[in-house]
């Protein structure tokens, strides 16, 4: 909010007026003048920042966490496919395990042979009384399907009952694929319907979506009819639980956005991905893990009883008096008390927004390539993002190869999203953006470089799993950085953009790990050198902390200009300038996308309260 010309910010970030009377930059105690901007941001510290209300409201969170992450996970565990198998025969099913093994299965360089068998006529040999194998005997493929050692994985998968192994491998990877298609499409449906009928019903259609796929996925007979499940489950990714992080952050002031977005994912994603693979233990019957994973997100259907509507998307819609009736409820709950004349300030200020925001409506993606700085940090920003994609998916579906139990493998690699979570809540606006993701990402690669050098097994898991500690520092960056470089004008398609090529990005990243049927070094290896050449390219990016976001176009071409690339803003020398407007501004905003941008927006939709703050930086989002 820029300050009345005879106001003063003081040493703790307030405002004095010539009577010396005080209130926090940005309206908490008293409202600026009629004639200064006065948006959502202004009038939250009136109705309560972080009250009993938001508190309800991040506690609400926890369903939509727990989804998203089932959304995302549950197809490793219905898919599972143990580690030995062998082909079946039928006239040796009699005979003790260890002497159908020695009679009908080739040894190989890693043990028995998972797709070959000796082409001879069994039943003749066992009347001839030949316990042995001869490896003169003739070799083929097997002939009547397979037969599975459950002793780690204690159940059959969709994978085992269909056989989806030797030449037949490579489909679950393949429905894998189709769930990130799935998911492309969903962000853009989804986004569509949060912008044109508001996000309560965008995020009670994707939650639904999901629950329909899952279910369906349960009764599945055939590869095809498992992928058109997966395409569905994919459009509830991850949008089942992004509206709702998204909604709850916007009724949280910005000094809290921080704690709560990074709390959620930290807590509660983490929580519900570390329980998934004992669920499915305990379950042992896919489709029960199915009906599980996906039954629950019928609950999405009491959101509107619970949640309410964006008050900026209401506001956006030029329904400002709903905006008013939730504030109102809000300020009730946190026990605060609003003038009325602080109300018809926001009707005032909000009806002017909506003007500005028509005249920014002209812009699009496509002005990001027209100026040749803005077209290179725009193109470093899609490679960044598909490389940090690409990794993090690949180490979250590599566990199965690395020489564990994958239940207990998996575990411990997810709940490092809990410490990448909390060290950045206390780095990230320190330390800034730049050398940390290509720090976390150079780290990443060089642990997953690392892990192919040593053996198989507790060795190579730890090193493994350390490199997923640091992509997913890259991840929970990623996108918020190309929300702070990118100008507002633009931000909103852009950070689309950006998120949808990192779906693309995912679409290959389980046949990255299907590489580990050549030889299990791959997948690492591959993940190790795009981690590393990730981050070197994160260095051509421009720092943006402490710095005013570019509102522009041509903002964004001249930002970052005049900075070096071995700048890190936790080495300089820090300049406090109490008095200085755009210091303010620029820490506020920063805060906002900081919750706002996990990775996780779709199409445009925030492309209304993006553009809701004006070129002259009167507006936050």
């Amino acid at each position: 909010m820029a300050p009345n010309q005879e106001n003063s910010y003081n040493n703790e970030g307030f405002v004095e007026d010539e009577q010396g009377g005080k209130g926090r930059a940005g309206g908490a105690e008293t409202a600026p003048p009629g004639n200064a901007p006065f948006d959502f941001d202004d009038l939250l510290p009136h109705v309560g920042e972080f009250g009993l209300y938001q508190i309800a409201l991040f506690f609400l969170m926890v369903p939509y966490a727990f989804f998203v992450a089932w959304v995302y996970f549950t197809q490793i565990f219905i898919t599972l496919v143990p580690e030995n198998y062998w082909c079946n025969v039928p006239e040796l099913l009699d005979l003790p395990l260890d002497e159908r093994l020695a009679l009908a299965i080739p040894k190989g360089k890693d043990g028995f042979e998972k797709c070959l068998m000796y082409d001879v006529n069994f039943t003749e040999i066992l009347k001839n009384g030949v316990k042995s194998a001869n490896e003169s005997w003739k070799i083929a493929s097997c002939r009547n399907g397979w037969e599975y050692d459950y002793s780690v994985v204690p159940y059959a998968s969709i994978s085992t009952e269909q056989n989806w192994v030797c030449e037949n491998s490579a489909l679950p990877s393949t429905a894998q694929s189709i769930f990130f298609c799935g998911a492309i499409l969903g962000g853009l449906v989804f986004g569509w319907t949060a912008d044109r009928f508001g996000r309560i019903p965008a995020l009670v259609g994707t939650n639904l979506a999901g629950l329909i796929g899952g279910v369906a996925t349960a009764f599945c007979n055939s590869f095809w009819m498992f992928c058109v499940c997966r395409f569905f489950v994919g459009m509830a990714f991850d949008n089942c639980f992004t509206m709702m992080y998204i909604l709850v952050l916007e009724y949280v002031g910005p000094k809290w956005r921080t704690l709560v977005a990074n709390l959620s994912i930290a807590v509660f994603f983490t929580l519900a991905a570390c329980v998934l693979p004992w669920i499915a233990y305990g379950l042992a019957d896919w489709r029960m893990v199915c009906y599980a994973t996906s039954a629950p997100l019928a609950l999405a259907i009491l959101t509107p009883f619970f949640v309410p509507e964006s008050a900026r998307w209401l506001v956006s819609q030029g329904k400002t008096e709903e905006a008013i009736k939730i504030l109102k409820r809000i300020e009730k709950v946190n026990k605060m008390d609003v003038t009325e004349k602080v109300y018809d300030q926001f009707r005032s200020s909000c009806a002017k927004a909506l003007k500005e925001e028509d005249a920014d409506r002209t812009y699009t993606v496509i002005d990001l390539f027209k100026s040749p700085r803005l077209r290179k940090t725009t193109f470093i920003l899609v490679t960044l993002w598909m490389a940090i994609s690409l990794v993090f998916d690949g180490h979250v579906r590599n566990v199965e190869t690395l020489g564990l139990d994958v239940f207990l493998t998996f575990t411990v690699a997810t709940f490092t999203e809990f410490p990448a979570d909390v060290f950045l809540i206390f780095v990230l606006d320190r330390w800034g953006r730049r050398w940390l993701a290509a720090g976390s990402m150079i780290v990443s690669g060089i642990f997953s470089l690392l892990a192919t050098a040593v053996p198989l097994g507790i060795p190579s898991a730890s090193l493994a799993i350390a490199g997923r500690f640091a992509i997913n520092i890259s991840y929970n960056i990623g996108l918020q950085y190309a929300a702070e470089i990118l100008p507002t004008v633009v931000r909103a398609q852009g950070v689309a953009l950006i998120h949808i090529m990192g779906y693309v990005a995912s679409i290959i990243a389980p046949f990255v790990v299907y590489l580990a049927k050549m030889s299990t070094s791959l997948p690492l290896l591959i993940l190790g050198v795009l981690g590393i050449l990730g981050g070197m390219l994160a260095l051509f990016l421009p720092e943006t902390l402490d710095h005013e976001l570019p509102q522009t176009l041509q903002d964004g071409e001249n930002f970052g200009l005049g900075q070096k690339i071995w700048d890190v803003p936790c080495v300089k020398k820090k300049e406090v300038e109490t008095n200085n407007e755009g210091f303010y501004r620029a820490s506020s905003f920063r805060a906002s996308t900081r919750a706002s941008f996990r990775g996780q927006i779709r199409s445009s939709l925030l492309n209304r309260t993006s553009n809701a703050e004006s070129a002259d930086d009167s507006k936050k989002i």
